[in-house]
């Protein structure tokens, strides 16, 4: 009887399992995590920035088309005013958030009077207000 012997050899391999079978370590993982929450909260902080951009340019809208209006009824109604004469209020509902002020200020022209209309909302300091001019005969 006779004993053979089978032997096996592994090629390129010294008994370690190769890398691509591994897998991710710990520390991978732990890095990409690291990375992909930081673009998160990025995209986060970028969207309540959105939001509130979005927000303010509506009130800029709101109050352009309030001045708009209001200097409109002015120029319709036809009434002359004194220069430095003031005049203010509140808008009606749905926009009693916004009040409006009419400044009236002598021209070179003594028959023409340059009109303002200022809408403010929140503090006017802040720039939170909107002003057109226009000249009233």
């Amino acid at each position: 009887m006779s004993v053979g012997l089978h032997t096996t050899r592994q090629h390129g391999t010294t008994g370690r399992t190769s890398r691509c079978n591994r897998g991710f370590s710990l520390l991978e993982v732990m890095i990409a995590l690291a990375i992909v929450s930081i673009a998160l909260v990025s995209l986060l902080s970028l969207g309540n920035r959105s939001i509130s951009v979005h927000d303010r340019l509506q009130r800029i809208t709101q109050a352009t088309l309030l001045a708009q209006h209001k200097m409109a009824e002015t120029e319709t109604a036809g009434t002359s005013k004194q220069a430095g004469q003031e005049m203010t209020g509140i808008f009606d509902e749905p926009f009693d958030l916004y009040r409006w002020r009419l400044d009236y200020a002598d021209t070179p022209l003594p028959s023409v009077t340059m009109v303002t209309v200022t809408v403010a909302w929140g503090d006017e300091e802040n720039n939170e207000a909107v002003s057109i001019d226009s000249f009233v005969f």
